[in-house]
Parts: C-alpha cells; sequence; structure tokens
C-alpha cells in the first residue's frame, strides 16, 4: 500500500523476456540468480514506494517508449550493473507499476544512445 493505494508490479515486453531468460539460467548461473534476487528486492520496494527508482528527464526517455505512450519512467540499478526501468499508471483505487526492461548495462546504454 502506497498512499492507501494498492500497488501492483507488472512485467510488459522486453522485461518479461528478460525475466524468463534469467529465470531459465538461475540453476546453473550465478549471476542470472543474483540479478532475480536483486529484481525481487526491488519489486517489495516498489509495493511500498512506487517512486522509489531515480525518474528519467522526460527529453531523455527513448523513443521506442515514446511511441507507446509512457510519459514518466523510472530507473533502478539492478545487482551486476544491470538497469530496470519501469513506468507507473494508476487511478483512484491502485498504482500499477510496469516494467518495461530489465537490461545489462550494455543494453541500457545502446537503448539511450550513450556510447
Amino acid at each position: 500500500m502506497y498512499l492507501g493505494k494498492e500497488v501492483r508490479v507488472f512485467l510488459k515486453g522486453e522485461a518479461e523476456k528478460s525475466h524468463l531468460l534469467l529465470m531459465e539460467r538461475r540453476d546453473k548461473d550465478k549471476e542470472a540468480r543474483s540479478i532475480l534476487n536483486s529484481f525481487e528486492r526491488v519489486k517489495e520496494l516498489l509495493k511500498q514506494n512506487p517512486q522509489y527508482g531515480d525518474p528519467v528527464p522526460k527529453k531523455l526517455i527513448p523513443a521506442i517508449f515514446l511511441k507507446m505512450g509512457i510519459k514518466n519512467l523510472y530507473r533502478v540499478e539492478l545487482s551486476n550493473y544491470w538497469r530496470m526501468l519501469y513506468t507507473l499508471e494508476g487511478n483512484d483505487v491502485e498504482i500499477l507499476v510496469f516494467v518495461l526492461s530489465i537490461t545489462d548495462h550494455k543494453g541500457y546504454n545502446k537503448l539511450f544512445g550513450y556510447k
């Protein structure tokens, strides 16, 4: 609950694919386990405070997200230099957290056009 509203977290698009790949690798790959543990910890933090992450300035939101109609974007650092990007939507009853991307540092840099 946050400000008297239920907070629900959903994986969407690329984040869902990344999560599934990490889940497949977790038994054999220590890094995948670490990233998943980090993600689960952040997910619980988001349920307590959906604005936990660092807000991305509107002018820096990647075009791929703008085309999806994303108006706000937050970034959270995960273990092993991975990043999670999410957006918030809500109404009078609940706040919805949509995780859009779970990616390594290289993928994050590519998404934002960094070199």
